[in-house]
């Protein structure tokens, strides 16, 4: 789709002394292309596993939001891990080569685990532990490859190949349940496959940005800690947080929407198609817009429309009007907010400290998202979907009256 609007640059030239181009670098399309198809890999099993859990094996909410909160937080510690030997070593393609691999090799731990919900956390862990490695590694080498002016642009369209691979997967997973029927370890193998392409494309296509040597600063684990006490992460970091900790589980999503509207189980895996195609129209033009008003207000932005989901989804009594309103307002969420907060950070960030500072915020919003999914599946447990669901949306209110109050500096640059 993006491949017109490529331009072949050298991954050794700076990014301010490109001309102005509304086209996309080709480095941000390959790395696009990475997520492509490891987005297909990895959500073959996450649209897959709530069907499996629920009215396979029987499990309930807790179980349910324990594994949805694993899924994502596991990565948590390790993009902390990720940033800085990729800061350190001036190596990111090389970290994240590790982060792709072993969330490819992760797949096939799931056909050993059987029925049995310990080896199923283990193989999610690991794959969600190759995420944490790679996605810092991998922003910071997106926002080295666009220029100045356009990375809000350029994560835009690398979040639209990633969300186009978020598309494809539940379809496949749809298509070979139905062909397959109980054959479940095939879903599992022909992910492995589609994941190794993903890593092929990046050893073959992405290169790191040359450093001459000298001219980089010597990166030490306290310069990446002390990245917290200065703007925009002073701010951006707790903020961020707040609002992850009201976020409920994607999983729980789509379960209240299945419930609610009347539709069968097998419905279940096609329902984040709906988020993945707003998500996918919207991505560039959420990214383009944040370019031009600021990405911190289109961030805030997409969580008043997450908000807007809970309380719909609290309130609507079914039919074809709320799944629609539902998934509308949790792509757009995603389109406002996913690669939107990272390529509002990364140019304010020292750039020999960029994927440090990147993976401190990843790893806050993982730790607060990983503890909002278990929340949420203790509090639908006790309660129900619907009260659960107003709660949250009350809590993601209370959170952005917080953010709005204490915004990070619009003005803030980089400093050595």
């Amino acid at each position: 789709m993006y491949l017109s609007n490529i331009r072949a640059t050298g991954t050794g030239t700076s990014p301010a002394m490109r001309r102005p181009s509304g086209r996309v670098p080709a480095t941000v399309v390959a790395l696009g292309l990475v997520s492509f198809f490891t987005d297909v890999s990895s959500e073959m099993v996450a649209a897959f596993l709530p069907m499996y859990l629920m009215y396979g094996l029987g499990a309930g909410y807790v179980h349910l939001g324990l594994l949805d909160g694993l899924y994502t937080g596991a990565s948590a510690l390790l993009r902390l891990v990720g940033g800085h030997v990729a800061d350190r070593s001036a190596r990111p393609k090389a970290v994240a080569m590790a982060g792709y691999g072993l969330s490819a090799a992760s797949k096939l731990l799931f056909p050993l685990a059987g029925g049995m919900m310990g080896g199923i956390g283990t193989a999610v862990a690991v794959d969600r532990a190759g995420k944490g490695l790679r996605t810092a590694p991998r922003d910071a080498l997106i926002t080295a490859a666009a220029p100045p002016h356009q990375v809000g642009a350029a994560f835009g369209v690398h979040r639209a190949l990633d969300t186009a691979g978020a598309l494809l997967g539940p379809m496949l997973v749809f298509a070979l349940v139905a062909g397959i029927g109980q054959a479940y370890d095939a879903i599992f193998v022909a992910s492995f496959c589609l994941a190794m392409v993903g890593l092929m494309i990046l050893i073959f296509f992405v290169r790191d940005r040359k450093v001459e040597p000298g001219t980089r600063p010597r990166v030490r684990l306290r310069d990446g800690a002390r990245l917290l006490a200065r703007r925009p992460l002073r701010r951006a970091v707790p903020c961020a947080a707040l609002l992850g900790l009201a976020t409920a589980g994607d999983a729980f999503v789509f379960v209240a929407l299945q419930r609610q509207s009347g539709l069968g189980v097998t419905a279940l895996p096609l329902l984040p198609l709906g988020t993945s195609l707003v998500f996918l129209a919207a991505a560039v033009p959420a990214g383009r817009l944040a370019d031009r008003i600021g990405g911190w207000k289109v961030f805030l932005a997409g969580h008043v429309l997450l908000a807007a989901a809970y309380a719909l989804l609290a309130g609507a009594s079914g039919g074809v009007a709320m799944v629609a309103g539902v998934l509308l307002l949790h792509g757009l969420f995603y389109a406002a907010t996913d690669g939107v907060l990272m390529a509002y950070l990364a140019p304010r960030l020292p750039e020999h400290l960029r994927a440090s500072g990147l993976g401190i915020t990843q790893t806050g919003q993982a730790i607060a998202r990983m503890g909002g999914a278990i929340g949420f599946g203790v509090l639908a447990t006790g309660w129900d979907l619907r009260v659960s669901f107003l709660v949250f949306a009350t809590l993601l209110a209370a959170g952005l009256l917080v953010a709005c109050a204490f915004p990070p500096s619009q003005k803030e640059q980089p400093s050595p």
